[in-house]
């Protein structure tokens, strides 16, 4: 890209950005902000609702290209869309239509795929979720098991997901399963498009420490898929699984996240007294919030150099790793000096309280979105590739190792 391109670029970003915020302000339903601060637990028709709100602004699926029904944004573009509405603490822009497999098919789908789900996806009609990790298959995802048979004109596949969210809540999984079990395990992997309704497959919620099912097993047995839901080649899906992982990786999400939940701090240590002092008045929590604001401008840095990289040419595929990596283990110490600026409000735990104005709650009026926020995001340094995975990459493609 082009220096001249790239201001081009950099001035359409900072645009997006006071965008977004004016639509923050102006056009956000209140109910919805209200929860999404609180860092409630959000319905499907809550998810909907936002999807769609911001697809009437042309957002959604702004990092499409034009062809395809997007905006054909830069990488620069994308970053600030993400990292913008979470610093303003929107809710989640749930990827798995948008981000992971709508790419995925107007890349290596048919005409007729195309056709079939893309719109669908655009306008939030149909929901997706993401069918990969197994037991004994997270991390080393070329483990998996789920197997499927050729029998005519469809597969039949039999196996067990794990971990999928909002499976509960999906018309339509997007599925890595085995179709050779005598190749090299990335060689015999397929990607299928499975639809939810079909017989055979049973969800189970699996609760996690916040309390809530987020995440579900997904049971398939005897499921009938018809070939022509087969995305690409029959063998390639580890190369379509992987173009998704890239997009999955994306910094800006996370450098909002992060940014956003240190503003939180710094306000509740203003707003809280531990003593005769204010919180943000005495010595430790000061140091604290000194190094987190330091870490978090280091983050940022890192981002905006990524994406300049990514631009100009010049990546070497690890900048993901690294701003995944430092961005979870940060927000995770924050929210961690979150919970413990609670004080007392931080014991309590009521799922019940985050949802009803008839339970009062026990210090601030989010502190149980507080901690289940914190409880939650103790798995953001496994999902999308564990901390470990990470530096194995990091080792690989920096170091040489």
């Amino acid at each position: 890209m082009s220096a001249d391109t790239i201001e081009q670029a950099m001035a359409r970003a900072a645009q997006l950005r006071q965008d977004i915020r004016r639509f923050c302000a102006e056009t956000m339903p209140a109910e919805l902000r209200s929860k999404s601060e609180r860092h409630q637990v959000l319905a499907k028709a809550d998810y909907l609702q936002w999807l769609r709100l911001l697809q009437r602004q042309g957002w959604v699926v702004g990092h499409w290209p034009e062809a395809h029904g997007g905006a054909g944004w830069s990488a620069l573009e994308r970053f600030v869309f993400e990292d913008e509405l979470a610093r303003q603490g929107c809710p989640w822009v749930i990827p798995f239509g948008v981000k992971y497999v709508g790419p995925v098919i107007y890349t290596y789908g048919s005409d007729v795929q195309k056709q079939r789900f893309l719109p669908g996806i655009i306008s939030s009609e149909e929901f997706w979720a993401q069918g990969y990790s197994e037991p004994g298959a997270g991390s080393d995802l070329a483990a998996l098991r789920t197997a499927a048979r050729r029998d005519g004109d469809h597969y039949v596949v039999d196996g067990q997901k794990v971990w999928t969210t909002y499976a509960q809540w999906a018309d339509w999984l997007f599925c890595l399963v085995r179709t050779d079990a005598e190749a090299r395990p990335q060689n015999g992997i397929s990607f299928l498009l499975i639809d939810m309704r079909s017989p055979g497959i049973t969800v189970k919620p699996i609760r996690t420490m916040d309390g809530y099912a987020h995440v579900n097993e997904v049971w398939l047995e005897n499921v009938r898929v018809p070939v022509e839901n087969l995305v690409g080649t029959e063998g390639e899906g580890w190369t379509y699984a992987k173009f998704l992982l890239r997009n999955e990786r994306t910094a800006g999400a996370i450098v909002g996240m992060v940014h956003h939940a240190l503003q939180r701090l710094k306000r509740l240590a203003r707003e809280t007294r531990a003593g005769a002092a204010r919180l943000i008045d005495q010595a430790p929590m000061r140091q604290r919030i000194g190094e987190f604001e330091l870490r978090c401008f280091a983050l940022e840095e890192a981002a905006y150099q990524a994406m300049q990289a990514l631009m100009d040419g010049s990546e070497n595929g690890a900048e993901a790793s690294l701003i995944k990596l430092r961005g979870t283990e940060l927000y995770q110490a924050i929210a961690e000096a979150t919970v413990e600026a609670l004080g007392l409000a931080g014991v309590a735990y009521d799922t019940e309280a985050l949802h009803s104005a008839e339970l009062p709650p026990l210090g601030p009026d989010d502190a149980g979105g507080i901690i289940k926020d914190h409880f939650y995001n103790r798995a953001a340094t496994i999902f999308g590739g564990s901390s470990e995975v990470q530096r194995n990459i990091l080792a690989k493609m920096v170091l040489g190792l």
